[in-house]
């Protein structure tokens, strides 16, 4: 969510402000730790990317099949239906932002899928990068 918006003659910036997921507390003032801007926008496509359909209370509509998907056999449909899902789940539920390519690695080894995920944050020209493992467990 925008928190708030700084207006010049040559550009627009907006600032964004979530809780970190790991719910630390900050040192000085014991309130939750927060991520701002760009670590803020990655912390919420990840999050959308690895939750699940149902799994947030009230807002069953909010999620993706990707962690499903990584059972089914590993052939080109199935990659290409992944990165579909992912195109799809941060076209639906993240404005703030707008995906330019998805990269997929299988990693049998460890038993887990390298994604790779390159986006644009709107009104910016920098290409974003996010890159995490998943596992299929």
């Amino acid at each position: 969510m925008p928190a708030y918006r700084f207006r010049s003659e040559k550009y627009v910036s907006r600032g964004f402000k979530d809780l970190a997921i790991s719910f630390n507390a900050n040192p000085s003032t014991g309130d939750f730790g927060v991520v701002k801007n760009e670590n803020a926008i990655k912390q919420s496509v990840r999050n959308l990317i690895l939750t699940m359909f149902g799994e947030r209370p009230f807002q069953p509509s909010i999620g993706s099949r990707v962690k499903m998907l990584l059972f089914e056999p590993w052939d080109p449909f199935a990659v290409d239906t992944i990165k579909s899902e992912i195109f799809n789940v941060i076209k639906r539920l993240e404005p703030r932002v707008r995906c330019t390519g998805v990269g997929l690695r299988d990693e049998s080894d460890i038993n887990s899928v390298h994604i790779s995920i390159d986006y644009t944050i709107v009104g910016q020209q920098e290409v974003q990068n996010i890159d995490f493992l998943l596992e299929k467990a």
